[in-house]
């Protein structure tokens, strides 16, 4: 079920680097299934906007920059595995 998870070893030892986040995001851009794109720009989206008063806002950062509609489309076509995600998540969790 979990396929690769030698790949899932911790990947932040103690200081957040630019290769060990950008590896993060490539492992974690995997996991998200269909629709992985607006997803993981939707993610970011999720991320850097402080506040949030509708779902549809989440449409309007800089990070997203497609439809309003793609973010809709993202929730219902993706199929994330979620235990890779989880084990990846924990793994970078110092």
């Amino acid at each position: 079920m979990l396929r690769n998870l030698e790949k899932a070893q911790p990947i932040l030892a103690t200081a957040m680097t630019y290769d060990n986040l950008n590896t993060f995001r490539h492992r974690a851009y995997r996991c998200l299934g269909r629709a992985h794109g607006v997803t993981f720009e939707l993610v970011d989206a999720v991320l850097t906007t402080r506040q949030v008063s509708s779902f549809a806002e989440l449409s309007q950062p800089p990070l997203f920059r497609r439809q309003w509609s793609s973010a809709y489309e993202a929730l219902q076509d993706s199929r994330p595995q979620r235990q890779r995600l989880m084990h990846l998540y924990l793994g970078a969790t110092p």
